[in-house]
């Protein structure tokens, strides 16, 4: 066997802390092969990341570090930091995941790509320095760079960021790549711009790569091998296909049954993973995964497993029961099975009032320039006329990326004022006619629950406190205050007891609970759910979804469900509004806009969103959409999509010619509003392959 590029042996990385140390990393070993793809998954805290950042020196120095880190055959523990300078940039790179802030706000993009290849590069003179920088650029699809190459990060939008980081990275052509979480904070479409473009940076390069990510929908389209990480250590290690086929770790199944897929969303309910990981500075005896693990029996709590070899595959298992689960005897659908479920009821043939009804509903902010004397120099169209109901009962998903007024939308639904332009209708009511008094009773039937449970609460209030915060509002007397809580904090799944305890005491999932708790405490009739889960593991959403698929039928809640997510959407909405820059271009029933999407971005959309199937992943055909959305400031004379569609290319110039000129007007197509000229053109799309495709939509 050829010797590792990377081989990391007995990896410990501990942290000092007051109540004892956090052993963050525990006895970690892995290698990288030349050329090899490995993703490295796990929830929040397993120690992913700074299992990596270890590799390249960059653990801050209260880290204790033990165990050997060999890159080449060379140790990489014993060096200085000016050796691992010379390695790092020129040998290894690392992506980190929030490009803003690993980007030097200062100095241009340009300016940051020419200093990693004059660092490693002496004798390069400024002007080829320059050239290679646009050239990279150019690499990572970077449109305009030889203009775009002056610009400051800021001036980037978040996927172009990660592609400049992409582009620094390979700037010297190193022999390993470390990814962590690349795609996290990205759009699905920007997602799968970058997963192609670190794709190309390995085939450029020649490089190895190393992708930390918790989506394993990323993984399985993506890597060569997958390593599993619980609680500091790996506990599965093997080909990514078996691992995906033939999970042997109870945590693996766990995860795999918790992701939701956007193939089979809505056919069946998702498994979540109860419980939470374990404090690493106080780690409990025998295996760390036993007390959320229902295979456990009593010898996993008193010795922990260690990670051996099943087979001749590559296959690596840590776990007292792997040999039943690899004989069939314990199958993931006994571990974890699937909670029941029932058919949502089709409402298509009766006349129902709406609960929500906006029609024409306009949201435009003006730009100012100048200091002193300010004045307006054009218009913001965060949404542009927009139609859509929300049905009693019934969920709908407003989907789209960053920046189409996704958020926009459901906040002038929770303001409850008059609009700029058109109408909108709560309960029955027109809000542009509702009195003071009025509108602050109406509050009660609209509440929303946010996307970052921690910093929609109070740190300071005990929990009790902050779900009985709508009450307070509404001065409800305090003993029917107190019933409440102790009533709402039972409906999400909490105990009543824990009112008492403050927000840093709960897990992710448990602070998301809470502020439904919260939302719920008035007895609304609508929830706007502004990316309820996005900022949760794999693992918490699928419980968290679950409870609100489960109280919306209990409760007959009514829901405005603001995702980039189409797997979840997929999951819970009975209709479905895809926006792009302020305006909804395809609306109708969810099974029928996922089994026929007739809207360019949407097909483009849903072929991004990854599916957590290796085969399929390998098979799918994707669209990838060129550039970034325009300027919602920016007039537009024709189709707004126009300058990134797929479709417009494929076109006779007679039909392109109308898509620039003249802006399209939502016309039913089936049971789907389909603001698109060339609706009846969109099978054009399916006969693309992935390579043309991204040529064409690059020109």
């Amino acid at each position: 066997m050829p010797e590792p590029l990377l081989e990391v042996k007995d990896l410990t990385v501990s942290f000092p802390n007051a109540s004892g140390d956090v052993r963050a990393v525990r006895g970690v070993d892995y290698s990288v092969a030349e050329g090899e793809f490995l993703g490295i998954v796990g929830e929040s805290g397993s120690g992913k990341s700074v299992s990596s950042l270890a590799v390249m020196g960059l653990l801050p120095s209260s880290a204790r570090i033990t165990g050997d880190i060999t890159f080449r055959g060379q140790s990489l523990l014993g060096m200085g930091d000016k050796q691992l300078s010379r390695l790092r940039g020129r040998e290894m790179a690392m992506i980190f995941q929030d490009p803003l802030s690993a980007l030097t706000p200062v100095y241009t993009v340009g300016q940051q790509i020419e200093e990693a290849l004059t660092l490693h590069n002496r004798g390069i003179s400024g002007d080829l320095a320059h050239k290679r920088a646009v050239e990279l650029l150019k690499i990572v699809g970077i449109p305009a760079a030889e203009r775009r190459v002056k610009a400051f990060p800021h001036e980037f939008s978040g996927g172009m960021r990660q592609r400049a980081m992409i582009a620094i990275a390979m700037a010297n052509d190193p022999s390993l790549i470390i990814a962590d979480e690349p795609t996290t904070a990205l759009d699905v479409t920007i997602q799968a711009q970058i997963l192609e473009v670190l794709q190309k940076a390995k085939e450029v390069t020649g490089a190895s790569v190393v992708l930390i990510t918790h989506d394993l929908g990323v993984v399985a389209g993506n890597v060569d091998r997958v390593a599993v990480m619980y609680a500091g250590k790996l506990v599965e290690t093997g080909p990514v296909d078996e691992i995906f086929s033939a999970p042997r770790m109870p945590y693996t199944m766990g995860l795999l049954r918790s992701v939701p897929n956007m193939l089979t969303a809505g056919s069946s309910r998702l498994v979540p993973l109860e419980g939470r990981p374990p404090n690493l500075a106080k780690l409990p005896q025998g295996c760390p995964f036993a007390a959320r693990c229902p295979a456990a029996q009593d010898r996993c709590r008193e010795a922990e497993p260690q990670l051996l070899a099943t087979d001749g595959t590559g296959r690596q298992v840590a776990c007292h029961r792997a040999d039943e689960i690899a004989a069939g005897t314990l199958r993931a659908v006994d571990i974890f099975p699937r909670p029941p479920f029932h058919e949502r009821e089709v409402l298509e043939d009766r006349v129902t009032e709406p609960v929500v009804s906006a029609k024409g509903l306009v949201k435009h902010f003006p730009l100012y320039k100048g200091a002193v004397f300010r004045r307006a120099v054009g218009t913001v169209k965060a949404v542009d006329g927009v139609d859509f109901e929300v049905l009693p009962g019934q969920t709908l998903g407003l989907v789209g990326e960053s920046g189409s007024g996704k958020s926009t939308t459901s906040l002038e639904l929770m303001e409850l004022t008059a609009p700029q332009a058109g109408s909108l209708h709560v309960a029955g009511h027109d809000v542009a006619k509702l009195s003071k008094s009025d509108r602050l009773a109406m509050r009660k039937d609209v509440q929303i629950v946010f996307q970052d449970p921690m910093a929609a609460v109070d740190p300071r209030l005990p929990v009790g406190d902050i779900v009985a915060e709508p009450l307070t509002v509404h001065k409800v007397p305090r003993a029917e205050r107190q019933r409440k809580v102790a009533e709402m904090l039972e409906l999400v799944g909490l105990d009543p007891e824990m009112a008492d305890r403050y927000p840093h005491e709960f897990s992710g999932g448990q602070r998301q609970r809470i502020g439904i708790a919260r939302a719920l405490i008035t007895e609304p009739k609508v929830l706007v759910l502004d990316e309820p889960v996005s900022a949760l593991d794999v693992s918490v959403q699928a419980g968290v979804v679950n409870l609100l698929e489960d109280l919306r039928d209990k409760l007959g809640l009514s829901y405005l469900f603001v995702a980039h997510d189409l797997a979840i959407v997929r999951e819970i909405a009975d209709t479905i509004a895809v926006m792009y820059l302020g305006r909804i271009v395809e609306y109708g029933p969810v099974a029928e806009v996922y089994a026929s999407p007739r809207h360019p971005y949407t097909r483009a959309l849903m072929s991004a969103v990854p599916v957590p199937d290796p085969e399929v992943e390998r098979t799918r055909r994707r669209i990838i959409l060129a550039g970034d959305q325009p300027s919602p400031a920016e007039d537009i004379a024709g189709c707004n999509f126009a300058s990134r569609c797929p479709l417009i290319s494929l076109l006779p110039e007679g039909k392109q010619q109308r898509c620039r000129g003249e802006d399209p007007v939502p016309v039913l197509h089936g049971g789907s509003r389909v603001a698109c000229h060339h609706v009846d053109s969109i099978s054009r799309l399916d006969t693309v392959d992935a390579a043309s495709q991204s040529s064409v939509t690059s020109a």
